[in-house]
């Protein structure tokens, strides 16, 4: 058993005894397969596995070997590992984000559990969750920085016409990575300056306006370079790598961030960070929030909102023609003129 403030790396393989019909690991695999029938997605369902994983690991190593085993004093006493657990390369604690995320997969497998009538009663219906940090986005972009980080690709070569394709796109519309990875080559109207996003997160549909410049990016890149990379079996996906196939989201992420460094604008981050940037300047510039909502495929209102607090602009403009704080008769010049001879 692990001491306090250790970590305890996850075993690979399954987890708990597969031949006890009552036992975790029965159950979880039980409980993955409900998932699969309920059309959860496949990224929530490998998320769901990998997060009670940890779960059943931490019971096993104290005896835990069946749901009917466990009190709420037996998960308070989990989350308590969570928030002395340490991470085993780096030492660091889990965020208080990591910390909720191990632990609502409990909590929604103990439900099911009870609604399956495998427990009388559900140990973590109470559990309390860590209170989640309301962060903003570290980074965002100005539109110089991002025009910057646009120009990186080398055009004249094939695979830098695609990425600067990709990176007009991600500017342009705000997708996720999972969203760019996804797209076929009929899901670009052209005509109508819209592109489909089909099977987006929460398995939604939606269709997003996408500006002429990115438009003309993707056909150049989808008449000259494209037809180059198709193999042998072409199911039209718009993005292709040099094997011919689907960008996976880490491979996508890789090549967003190694642009974004080369440019040398002292900001890190990949595609994430033009979906933010996308989003705040477009509020900037007078978007209402809601359509920034339909925009970026956001279920809730308040997981938009966060635009309004990055969107600094407006806020400036009144901060500086009225706070009494302000240059009055002296111009910028002068006093900084001014200053320079206080220095000297």
């Amino acid at each position: 058993m692990p001491r306090k403030g250790q970590s305890s790396p996850l075993k690979k393989g399954p987890v708990g005894d597969l031949t006890d019909p009552l036992g975790f690991a029965v159950m979880k695999e039980a409980y993955l397969e409900w998932m699969r029938e309920k059309n959860y997605s496949d990224a929530t369902v490998r998320s769901r596995d990998a997060y009670l994983r940890y779960f059943l690991q931490w019971c096993d190593e104290r005896s835990l070997t069946r749901p009917n085993e466990i009190t709420k004093p037996i998960l308070e006493r989990y989350q308590r590992f969570l928030y002395t657990y340490r991470k085993e390369k780096t030492g660091e604690p889990l965020t208080i984000r990591s910390q909720h995320a191990r632990t609502v997969p409990v909590r929604a497998f103990f439900k099911w559990l009870c609604r399956r009538n495998h427990l009388l009663y559900n140990p973590a219906s109470e559990l309390e969750l860590p209170r989640l940090e309301k962060r903003l986005p570290k980074h965002i972009l100005s539109h110089r920085e991002a025009e910057t980080i646009l120009t990186q690709p080398d055009v004249t070569e094939p695979f830098g016409m695609r990425d600067r394709a990709i990176l007009e796109v991600l500017y342009s519309t705000g997708l996720r990575r999972m969203e760019i990875a996804a797209l076929k080559l009929h899901d670009l109207d052209a005509d109508r300056g819209t592109l489909m996003v089909r099977l987006g997160k929460g398995k939604k549909d939606r269709m997003v306006p996408i500006g002429e410049r990115a438009i003309l990016w993707v056909e150049k890149y989808a008449e000259a370079v494209r037809p180059s990379l198709v193999g042998l079996i072409d199911d039209g996906t718009l993005f292709l790598t040099h094997h011919g196939e689907a960008f996976t989201p880490n491979r996508l992420t890789q090549l967003v961030r190694d642009y974004v460094k080369a440019s040398e604008i002292g900001k890190g981050g990949a595609c994430h960070l033009f979906r933010h940037t996308c989003a705040t300047l477009m509020h900037e510039n007078g978007a209402d929030i809601r359509f920034i909502q339909q925009l970026l495929g956001h279920a809730e209102l308040t997981t938009t909102q966060i635009y309004t607090q990055v969107a600094i602009r407006k806020l400036k403009e009144i901060h500086t023609a009225t706070h009494p704080a302000k240059l009055e008769n002296t111009t910028l010049d002068e006093l900084k003129a001014e200053l320079e001879d206080d220095d000297s």
